[in-house]
């Protein structure tokens, strides 16, 4: 059944003001749209986790009418961009991490957005070399790479699909023709970026009303761009984005965009091609955690995270305790050292072999000393056939993300999170949707005292991301499906979830509505209004600076228990799960 949810509206507002050499954990979160407590719901044959109820159904529709998980996929993902423009859509890109039932093999899919073919190192930088400030890369046509998603859909409905690809597009079609109430949380976000949104006649037009105020919650939006765009793939297919009037406009639009243009062009929607990577798994007490590998950092950073709390002992400390924080936070900073210098999209970087590396990680364990935080924290000398040096990155990463969590009735299984990165990505419309600005998720600054920065611009290259859509096996059968929003904090809130669950045996609805608590680079993180801030004194005694703040985690899980599926969504944003 489709839980209904109440939905609060008391926010915390943090105005952005970033320059592009900002510390990661200097960035303010996404507004929170306050703490909706959320039970499990159980199923027996299929399931969806998603981040709007609109979503869910959509996907639940599908999954009971006989569809795959990839159809479910589809459905809810287009609803998504439509309902949740701010997170993700046709203008963004996705991880898909899939389990096929038949051949009980995990593969993934890297639907990430590239670089034009004709950007640079310097796409970021002004005239002296110098980084510019966040906003001024973002708002525009410069931050625009090549949106994916529409081709993910696409090229994995063809391998995986069972419906007629446009009967999937038809709930999106039909909530935008017939319109659709403004979340509260929609309507918080637009509060919050409403300077930005009037920079641009479009998202004026599109998130105000007729006397120039921001459209509140209950507000009914109407889409006619994007059910004409739905009603193009659906009689074209999903190519039919990536040639014609789709991509000239698209084209057309980042190219004049005012005041700031950008590169994308028509050409860079013809070459684009989907990606299929093998998973890069960790193994963890007894479980296999499989996710994406480069260029996402997040399996590889959540894998190093769990290997070395492990090794440090984490299951001796008392559990929620400042000790175990403080081994954990340390395990996260020593990980997103090595994320920062070394991940990158592989196709353009060599990436050492041995991050994951069980004595690797034990000596990377050794160096944190229990009840004291370190005080300086680099990046580590893994196994590494073909070294390079490398400098140390320092891209940003916001976290206007999506995730989708879906098992079919054959068991197949969809762990996805998809993206437009910042919230509204470059503020710029075209044919209904918003498009990304996932280039911004490069590092501004190409090399550093002579070394070169792997997650540097080039052509065709696609930016690092911290997206972490997961699967969790046990004895070879799936286990968890997992992944949350955030930006660099989806990390993080995933990690810190494995960790409740599986080493601590904390429930999994109960897991996710625990406090957040994160630290990566010597700034803990504390969530504000929950029992983590009674660790900020503790925490401070150890040697960390905190930070009391929102810290609004996203996730989507699927639990696989006694013959059962449980779905649990995150209290804090406006998910539900929906199974039979």
């Amino acid at each position: 059944m489709l839980k209904r949810i109440l939905y609060f509206t008391t926010l915390t507002l943090l105005p952005f003001s970033l320059n592009a050499a900002q510390d990661i954990s200097d960035i303010a979160p996404e507004a929170g749209s306050g703490f909706t407590e959320k039970n499990e719901i159980t199923a027996e044959r299929f399931m969806i986790s998603a981040a709007n109820p609109l979503a869910a159904e959509a996907g639940y529709n599908v999954l009971a009418d006989g569809g795959s998980a990839i159809d479910a996929m589809i459905a809810a993902q287009t609803v998504l961009g439509l309902v949740e423009p701010q997170s993700s859509g046709l203008g963004g890109g996705a991880f898909l991490v899939y389990y096929d039932a038949k051949s009980k093999k995990i593969t993934t899919f890297d639907g990430r957005e590239t670089a034009p073919m004709t950007a640079t190192p310097e796409l970021f930088q002004d005239k002296e070399g110098k980084p510019l400030a966040f906003f001024e890369a973002v708002v525009g046509g410069r931050s625009v790479a090549t949106p994916s998603v529409v081709k993910l859909m696409g090229d994995l409905h063809t391998r995986y699909g069972n419906k007629p690809w446009s009967d999937l597009l038809q709930p999106a079609k039909h909530i935008a023709e017939q319109g659709f109430a403004v979340s509260p949380r929609l309507a918080s976000l637009i509060q919050w970026d409403q300077k930005r949104l009037k920079s641009n006649p479009d998202t004026f037009r599109y998130f105000f009303n007729s006397h120039g105020h921001p459209l509140k919650a209950g507000d009914i939006i109407k889409n006619p761009d994007y059910a004409r765009t739905l009603d193009i793939l659906g009689k074209q297919g999903a190519n039919a984005f990536y040639k014609g009037e789709i991509a000239t406009g698209i084209a057309t639009k980042v190219q004049n965009a005012k005041g700031n243009p950008g590169l994308l062009s028509k050409e860079d929607f013809l070459n684009y091609r989907i990606k299929e990577r093998p998973p890069t798994c960790a193994a963890y007490l007894e479980y296999d955690v499989c996710g994406m590998g480069p260029p996402s950092s997040g399996m590889l950073t959540i894998g190093q995270i769990l290997g070395m709390v492990e090794y440090a002992g984490i299951d001796e400390l008392e559990k929620e305790s400042a000790e175990a924080w403080q081994v954990i936070g340390d395990a996260t900073r020593l990980a997103f050292a090595d994320r920062n210098r070394y991940i990158a999209d592989i196709d353009f970087v060599e990436i050492p072999e041995g991050l994951l590396n069980k004595n690797y990680l034990t000596k990377r364990a050794k160096l944190i000393q229990q009840g004291v935080a370190l005080s300086t924290v680099t990046a580590g000398e893994p196994l590494w056939e073909n070294a390079v040096a490398q400098a140390d990155d320092q891209s940003l990463e916001l976290p206007s993300t999506t995730h989708l969590s879906i098992v079919d009735q054959d068991g197949n299984i969809v762990s996805m999170t998809s993206s437009i990165e910042n919230g509204f990505g470059s503020r710029l419309m075209s044919h209904g949707f918003l498009l990304n600005n996932q280039l911004t998720d490069f590092s501004f600054i190409s090399e550093k005292n002579g070394k070169p920065i792997a997650n540097r611009v080039e052509p065709g290259k696609r930016p690092r991301s911290s997206m972490s859509p997961i699967i969790v096996m046990k004895d070879d059968q799936p286990y968890l499906v997992i992944g949350s929003p955030g930006g660099a904090r989806i990390i993080n809130y995933v990690a810190n979830t494995l960790i409740r669950h599986i080493d601590w045996g904390i429930p999994l609805q109960a897991a996710i509505n625990s406090p957040n608590l994160q630290s990566r680079s010597g700034i803990y993180e504390l969530e504000a209004g929950t029992s983590a801030e009674k660790l900020k004194e503790p925490l401070k005694k150890m040697g960390y600076t905190v930070k009391v703040m929102d810290l609004n985690s996203g996730i989507q899980a699927i639990h696989f228990r006694n013959g059962k599926l449980v779905g649990a969504s995150d209290p804090r944003r406006e998910g539900t799960s929906m199974g039979n």
